[in-house]
């Protein structure tokens, strides 16, 4: 969501609130925003009318992490979707060209694992593992908030060509092509982890008549 559908969203927190006879403070109004916010507003307003009407649980206000739940699946569901995905791509579109998917758990678990062009030479008896490997690496990401993940996974002929100085083909958009563009806009074109020397955080000597 936008700052701007935050209006749209407190009616409808507030109406849901209503119904059950509940009042909520700004404060649950701010907590609600910021665990729904990475979601559409359209999601989020159809998120609420499901969690109403829902006969099971329906009679009970939900909470934040019910309406996660139903919009996005258990943590477990989404590792095995990712997987799936990255999995399909491996097979149609292989190690030699870039890639760029529409979610960037799958970056950040991708390059965890080795690399694109590793994933994809994994071997028929290493796939059990690998996807093990990964779900559990994906699950680990999609929790934070917020992690650093590569802007696109550099495939075999992106390697070799920047290698020789030569230009490099855009990478495959995988899923939603909209979401993919913006994860190759918004990813890092740098290491996942800074590597610092220690020489260079220690002072430098002077040399001369102040060293004397």
């Amino acid at each position: 969501m936008q700052r701007d559908d935050y209006k749209r969203f407190a009616m409808s927190l507030t109406a849901m609130s209503e119904l059950y006879g509940k009042s909520i403070s700004e404060g649950a109004q701010l907590l609600w925003w910021r665990s729904l916010e990475r979601f559409d507003i359209e999601q989020v307003e159809k998120a609420f009318e499901q969690a109403v009407q829902n006969p099971e649980s329906g009679q009970f206000m939900p909470k934040p992490a019910d309406l996660i739940r139903a919009m996005q699946g258990t943590q477990t569901d989404r590792s095995l979707i990712a997987w799936g995905k990255a999995l399909d791509a491996m097979q149609r579109v292989g190690a030699y060209t870039s890639v760029c998917f529409d979610d960037p758990a799958i970056h950040a678990a991708i390059e965890d694992i080795g690399g694109w062009p590793k994933l994809c030479r994994s071997t028929h008896d290493e796939l059990p593992h690998v996807q093990r490997v990964f779900c559990q690496t994906y699950r680990a990401y999609a929790a934070r908030p917020d992690f650093t993940y590569p802007a696109r996974l550099v495939g075999v002929h992106e390697a070799e060509n920047a290698l020789a100085g030569k230009p490099t083909q855009p990478p495959a958009l995988i899923g939603d092509p909209s979401k993919a563009k913006q994860i190759a806009v918004n990813g890092s074109m740098l290491p996942k982890t800074q590597i610092t020397n220690l020489s260079d955080l220690m002072p430098t000597k002077r040399i001369g008549r102040e060293a004397a």
